[in-house]
């Protein structure tokens, strides 16, 4: 099986001033190349509506030479903010932000087709509380997002990079894990699946491992909803035997 597309985009990253602890454990350098030609339907979907809902974060040799996302202005009021990394062609993002018109989500993907597919339903369906990013998922949580503002991150299947050697190119490593929690606010959800039993096991020893990080009680309230829908790649994944593993961890209050 393949992971859904942009959620490998790892890039190396220089030491932070912000105090996130373990940046020497971010990702190496790599990303798959897919083809991204977009119809002449998409095309005309994301020139008249990509200036207003989308935004392009490209290389910067300089750490912080953006400022940080104004997401209220962005979104044109205050609520809570969920940040997806890896949305693929946005099944899941457009399902649970539909579900959860009071929760505004940022969705992360690095493939233009992916998000343009997305942008497309977002148009269709009259969705108003998406909007999108295109670039690495890394630099928007050093770049973009500020400690302490995300209500919910969300990691669906990330690429599993099964063999030993590419485990360096896992997404989730440490130092992600641990650049997750900084940019949580407390009693924040992180909220990962995987259908990769290897990388169920590392990612689990990672989520607890991480001090900043619980997993939930009985009687703890999530701020937001954790159910997904069930995407064609996920049902592909038990038609192959493989079974999903999910991860709720919250942030220390």
């Amino acid at each position: 099986m393949h992971a859904q597309p942009g959620v490998e985009v790892c890039p190396d990253a220089p030491e932070q001033s912000d105090g996130t602890r373990n940046q020497r454990h971010l990702p190496a350098s790599t990303f798959r190349s897919r083809r991204s030609t977009l119809s002449d339907a998409q095309r005309r979907t994301w020139d008249r509506r990509w200036p207003e809902l989308g935004l392009s974060l490209g290389a910067s040799a300089s750490e912080g030479a953006e400022p940080p996302l104004d997401t209220r202005a962005w979104f044109g009021r205050q609520a809570p903010l969920v940040l997806e990394i890896g949305c693929g062609s946005g099944t899941s993002t457009l399902a649970m932000a539909t579900e959860e018109p009071e929760v505004d989500v940022l969705a992360v993907e690095i493939y233009k087709r992916g998000l343009a597919q997305l942008l497309c339903a977002i148009d269709r369906e009259g969705v108003g509380n998406i909007r999108l990013i295109r670039g690495n998922a890394l630099d928007v949580l050093q770049r973009l997002i500020v400690p302490g503002s995300l209500t919910g991150v969300r990691v669906f299947f990330p690429d599993p990079w099964p063999k030993a050697r590419h485990h360096k190119r896992r997404f989730l490593q440490t130092g992600t894990v641990g650049l997750i929690a900084d940019r949580l606010l407390p009693g924040g959800v992180l909220h990962v699946a995987t259908d990769h039993p290897g990388y169920a096991e590392h990612i689990g020893a990672l989520g607890d491992a991480e001090p900043r990080l619980r997993r939930p009680g009985p009687g703890d309230a999530l701020p937001i909803s954790v159910v997904r829908p069930t995407t064609k790649y996920e049902s592909k994944a038990h038609e192959a035997g493989s079974a999903v593993t999910e991860f709720i961890w919250l942030r220390h209050e």
